[in-house]
């Protein structure tokens, strides 16, 4: 026999075997997927805010960056000291914004080549007021002591760590409500959890109030609501 007979016979062989090897069906296969169930849960909590965040500054004017400069410097001096007198810590004060730009003229209608006129020279801090009852006094500070830019307070809940676990539970709760009423439904059992997921964290969205800085007596303050969110996915075993 010479050799393409040899090789014609083993090819033959080889895929003699293959037909004849065992295989696992589809059914055999289908039988190793567990059935599940997956369901989203959603929990959310409301607390009142317990400290603030605003943020002050000070906008100066001048014709020479350094003149500007030092009248800047002078009055944040000033809104500092003020502040420390009201109760806050130094550590709960921080620069948030620092630019010195120069100023142009550029004429009526534009219609001028550009010619320097001065510098602006802004200073602005984030100022974190952990007492709630405070903060119209400290904005009466920083507004008598200097202060002409105001952009805004912000609400917030220092710590938000048990409100998360309680949003948690009740996302939890909400996913097994579920489960529970399509298990009713469409008349199947459940099994053990497979797995949980926690997702789409939603932490307790800031509430601004923009104010004026040139607001004259007591500055009446609203903090509201905040709300704290949390989604989970829990996926059951169908018995």
């Amino acid at each position: 026999m010479d050799r393409r007979s040899l090789a014609a016979l083993s090819l033959t062989g080889l895929a003699a075997a293959a037909a004849f090897a065992p295989t696992r069906s589809s059914a055999q296969e289908s039988k190793t997927v567990p059935r599940v169930i997956s369901l989203n849960g959603h929990g959310e909590v409301k607390a009142k805010p317990d400290m603030a965040v605003v943020t002050v500054g000070v906008m100066s004017q001048a014709q020479t960056a350094r003149e500007a400069l030092t009248q800047n410097t002078a009055a944040m001096e000033k809104i500092f000291a003020g502040l420390k007198a009201g109760g806050i810590e130094a550590g709960d004060i921080q620069t948030s914004n620092f630019s010195v730009n120069p100023r142009y003229d550029y004429g009526q209608n534009n219609s001028q080549p550009p010619r320097l006129v001065g510098y602006d020279v802004s200073n602005s801090v984030a100022v974190s007021v952990r007492k709630l009852d405070t903060l119209g006094s400290v904005l009466d500070t920083v507004v008598s002591e200097g202060s002409n830019q105001i952009n805004g307070i912000m609400f917030a809940i220092a710590d938000d760590d048990k409100l998360k676990d309680e949003a948690r539970k009740l996302a939890v709760a909400d996913a097994e409500r579920k489960a529970k009423l399509y298990a009713d439904t469409t008349r199947i059992t459940l099994g053990q959890i497979m797995g949980v997921s926690e997702g789409n964290f939603q932490p307790p969205q800031p509430v601004f109030k923009a104010m004026r800085a040139d607001a004259a007596g007591a500055v009446p303050i609203a903090e509201g609501e905040q709300t704290v969110a949390i989604d989970v996915n829990i996926m059951w075993e169908i018995k």
